[in-house]
Parts: structure tokens; C-alpha cells; sequence
């Protein structure tokens, strides 16, 4: 996929073609959280054999939605770019506008927090997209959404560490359409730090049964601190 060229019809036609096959979209979600798998385990993820798993994956990759990444005589999958993973995430807005009903009760902790492509989102992903706007600590440049210095201490007060919060200037964000929200978090190599040094201080814990981020009590109370608005619910 090509930010600078707009896709013609037939483009857009073959992406639509790509993810009509269940299979396919199986193995573009189990990719979304920015994780490098095996062919084996996209199949297993798909529910289809080897043979069929690796045809799968040939058209995904000619079709420029996923990379190879070769380690000796490993391969493993990912997405070709964030801007996959937004596409994917923005594709679900169409169907949401069409219902005024809630996800079920199952997916509550994906609302709250979840990763899209390794950057934090869900509520709390645009509850800090919009704190740090709104304090002028984000800010909206021809490169992208940047983090200001005030921004910088404000996070290092908050409690994450001066190395990995100085290593967030000058590395440029995104906004991303939040599929649950429908409002932007942060994406793009300054949403991926950022997570990251969330993660790394404790803020937040990954689960083990998918992409959903568990806060830590610590964390909510530092994210209150930087003007999030934490739902208790």
C-alpha cells in the first residue's frame, strides 16, 4: 500500500478481494496486534491446512498486506505497515454506525484497552490521544502528531522514565480511527513507543488470551494524573 498514490478501482477491488476470504482475514487479524508468526500458526489461527495456508499467504503478500521477515530457515509473517492495521480497524466503522448496540459483554476489555498494530487503543488509547491534545502536550504538524517538550515532562512526572520518554521526541504519530470508539488514538512509530514505555513501566499488562491490555491500579492513577478520563466501567 502506497500513502503518496491513491489505489485506482482495480486496487481497491483486489484489497476487497484479499479480505473477503474468512481464511484470509483470520490471518490479518491474528497479525494485528504487530506479532511476527509462523505460517503453521496463521494456519491454525485460519482453520485450514499447510497446503491451503501457504496459497493464503502468497496472495496476501503479492497483494502488499503483509511482510516476510527470514530468520535462517524461519519465516514469519506481519503486517506490511500500521496503515494496514488502521485499514483494518477502520473497516468495522461502517457496520458500527449501522447499530446503536454495544459490543457484547465479552469484548468490555477490548474497549478498554487493546493493541492495534503494537500502539494503544480503546478507550484509554483515545482518552490519552485527547488528554494530550487537549493540553497542548500533543500537538498536530505537517510531519504528523508530535509530542512537545511540556508533553515530555509531563509524562516523566507522571512517573514513566526520563530515557524512554526523551527517546518519544521527534518521532512522528498518526491519528488513528478507533473502530470502537470512533475517535482518534495514537498510531504510527510514536503510538508504538509510547505503548511500549507504558508496557515497560507497568502501566499496562498484556493478557494472554489476545490483544487486550489489562491497566494496573498504578497505571489508571498515573493516566488520571495526565488528565485521562478513566471510565470505571
Amino acid at each position: 500500500m502506497n500513502d503518496a498514490v491513491s489505489p485506482s478501482r482495480y486496487q481497491l477491488a483486489e484489497i476487497g478481494a484479499l479480505l473477503a476470504e474468512p481464511a484470509r482475514a483470520a490471518m490479518l487479524l491474528a497479525l494485528i496486534d504487530g506479532t511476527l508468526r509462523p505460517a503453521g500458526e496463521l494456519a491454525r489461527a485460519a482453520g485450514v491446512g499447510a497446503a491451503t495456508a501457504s496459497a493464503h499467504l502468497k496472495r496476501l503478500l503479492e497483494g502488499g498486506l503483509l511482510q516476510v521477515h527470514a530468520q535462517g530457515r524461519h519465516r514469519y509473517y506481519h503486517l506490511a505497515s500500521d496503515d494496514v492495521a488502521a485499514m483494518l480497524e477502520a473497516l468495522a466503522l461502517p457496520r458500527a454506525r449501522c447499530t446503536t448496540s454495544l459490543p457484547v459483554a465479552g469484548d468490555r476489555s477490548l474497549r478498554t484497552a487493546r493493541t492495534c498494530y503494537s500502539h494503544l487503543a480503546g478507550r484509554l488509547g483515545v482518552g490519552l490521544c485527547d488528554a494530550l491534545l487537549q493540553r497542548g502536550h500533543l500537538r498536530t504538524t505537517a510531519d504528523g502528531l508530535r509530542l512537545q517538550r511540556a508533553g515530555a515532562r509531563a509524562l516523566i512526572d507522571a512517573g514513566l522514565g526520563d530515557a524512554p520518554v526523551n527517546a518519544l521526541l521527534g518521532l512522528n504519530g498518526r491519528g488513528c480511527v478507533d473502530w470502537t470508539e470512533r475517535r482518534l488514538h495514537i498510531g504510527g512509530p510514536l503510538g508504538v513507543a509510547l505503548t511500549g514505555a507504558l508496557l515497560d513501566a507497568g502501566w499496562l499488562r498484556r493478557r494472554t488470551d489476545g490483544r487486550a491490555l489489562q491497566p494496573s491500579h498504578e497505571g489508571l492513577r498515573c493516566l488520571v494524573a495526565l488528565g485521562v478520563q478513566v471510565d470505571p466501567n
